[in-house]
């Protein structure tokens, strides 16, 4: 974590602006800034896929991505613990996926009290139509990249979401039903 901290932190040599011996953070060498940058940016670029053809906003298409990569329905409280997204945002998005006749609720058999989630036929076709769009602008955004970067910027962001304890594959998630 020093190399990190060393890395983000100028000192008055690098800035005269800085009172005698104080540091600052370099936000562009900062990891967290840099990751929340990337992954807005990148969030935005495969957006256009979606947002433009089918009127669907972020928190939608997570909605739409964590039903249609699951075997089975799941609750909105996995899917905005699975996305990292606010609940009440999740919440908004299944409201209008569900009025689009996107995604169902269905009875969980274990809990009648509890209503699960799943994509509709029509809520399916779209995500079979979209995912490989997503996929091909996956691979453009990530063509600055050799295919062995490519292997290790993933073992690497899998060693951070490992400390971090983050959920990794989908197997994984269906285990934890409640994530």
């Amino acid at each position: 974590m020093a190399r990190t901290t060393d890395t983000a932190l100028k000192t008055r040599d690098a800035d005269e602006t800085l009172p005698k011996g104080k540091a600052r953070l370099d936000l562009f060498k900062f990891v967290p800034f840099r990751l929340n940058r990337l992954a807005a940016e990148v969030s935005a670029a495969l957006a256009v896929e979606y947002q433009e053809r089918h009127g669907l906003d972020i928190p939608a298409w997570r909605v739409l991505a964590t039903l249609g990569f699951r075997n089975d329905a799941c609750s909105a409280q996995y899917i905005s613990q699975c996305t990292r997204t606010h609940k009440s945002t999740i919440s908004r998005a299944v409201t209008t996926l569900l009025h689009d006749g996107l995604i169902e609720r269905v009875e969980n058999a274990a809990d009648r009290r509890e209503f699960r989630l799943q994509l509709t036929k029509s809520g399916r076709a779209l995500y079979e139509e979209l995912f490989p769009q997503l996929l091909r602008r996956e691979d453009e955004i990530l063509s600055c990249l050799t295919a062995q970067e490519r292997k290790q910027l993933s073992a690497l962001l899998g060693k951070v979401e490992q400390s971090l304890d983050l959920i990794q594959t989908s197997e994984e998630a269906d285990a934890k039903e409640a994530y």
